[in-house]
């Protein structure tokens, strides 16, 4: 079977971390009713698979869940915060390939005010220098960019350039994922201004896949202004979320969870092909909330890679300046998007 999906395994919904963008602590789910190995072996063949949360370490049964998953995916990516640094390492030792990613808000004061874990930074941090020293191949960061955090971005990215460390950005979103409604950013010119440096900054380097993250950094400005996306969204089709009632999703960043059908209750076979998947495939067609994040920007990419190419290649030698009235033209009509 070829191997073409992505797929995000949201683990779980408890978390010791407080995020103000991010409410999901106030609504965990219960160890009793979360994704058990049974269903995590009904999932299909993944090109990439994304293990989330919550705050995934706080499942013990972590090492178990990526030894099953290692079986039908060919990269495993676990976005964490950090903090259980010992149960981080042991799985790094165990499975020497898996991805981490370390959520990261700022510099030490920012990321601690954000994240609301007490000394998080030096936690996270550690951590991270940690797997370095051991050599480990697949490490990084991941900033979720807001006002309070802005100036931080292009430090915290050269932060991660010296440890040779991954750098993922992404910004404020709403939906049932995060319960929260009320994310926005407030001076969106100014947080605009420090994304400009950093794509400036990818385009510069002499790594092709850090010419693509400026691109996907493009897109983030184009989302904070409420424009349409840059590359039409397939989620439901190229790729799919479970969450931890096993829940088929299409995404996470609709206002309501939309299931394509229970995993515990068929195969994969009968869930991606029955009526209800179609129904939610259909909706997602016509969302109009122009969501711009990692999980549904990178197939897209991967799958019209002309389109990130030909901005590359117009912006590499030039470089990419920023322009508030490139995207503030009919912004009017798309205000109800913005902040989606």
């Amino acid at each position: 079977m070829s191997r073409t999906l992505y797929g995000t395994v949201i683990v779980t919904y408890r978390c010791n971390a407080r995020c103000n963008m991010c409410d999901c602590f106030k609504d965990p789910s219960k160890p009793s009713e979360e994704i058990q190995l049974d269903t995590i072996r009904k999932l299909p063949e993944m090109a990439f698979t994304n293990i989330t949360g919550g705050e995934p370490f706080v499942r013990m049964d972590i090492p178990e869940i990526v030894e099953e998953l290692y079986k039908k995916t060919n990269r495993i990516v676990i976005s964490t915060n950090g903090f259980f640094t010992d149960r981080i390492i042991s799985l790094c030792k165990q499975f020497p390939q898996v991805g981490i990613r370390i959520s990261i808000e700022g510099l030490q004061q920012n990321n601690d005010a954000i994240r609301g874990i007490p000394d998080g930074f030096n936690r996270g941090y550690n951590t991270l220098k940690t797997l370095v020293e051991m050599g480990h191949p697949d490490v990084g960061f991941g900033m979720t960019v807001q006002d309070m955090n802005c100036h931080d971005l292009v430090p915290l990215y050269e932060l991660s350039n010296e440890l040779h460390m991954e750098f993922a950005t992404a910004t404020l979103h709403n939906s049932f994922y995060f319960r929260k409604t009320d994310n926005k950013i407030d001076d969106k010119a100014e947080v605009s201004r420090q994304f400009e440096k950093l794509i400036n900054i990818l385009l510069k380097d002499k790594s092709p896949k850090k010419w693509f993250r400026a691109y996907f950094n493009y897109g983030l400005i184009n989302y904070l202004y409420g424009k349409p996306r840059l590359l039409p969204c397939e989620m439901g089709k190229d790729a799919f979320f479970i969450d931890p009632f096993c829940d088929v999703l299409p995404c996470n960043g609709l206002e309501k969870k939309l299931s394509m059908g229970n995993l515990k209750d068929m195969d994969w076979e009968e869930l991606w092909h029955s009526p209800q998947a179609e129904a939610v495939r259909a909706q997602v067609k016509n969302c109009p909330r122009n969501c711009w994040m990692i999980g549904s920007a990178s197939p897209a990419m991967h799958k019209r890679i002309w389109v990130p190419g030909s901005w590359i290649l117009r912006h590499k030698l030039t470089g990419y300046h920023f322009n508030e009235a490139d995207f503030t033209a009919r912004e009017e009509s798309h205000e109800s998007t913005a902040h989606q």
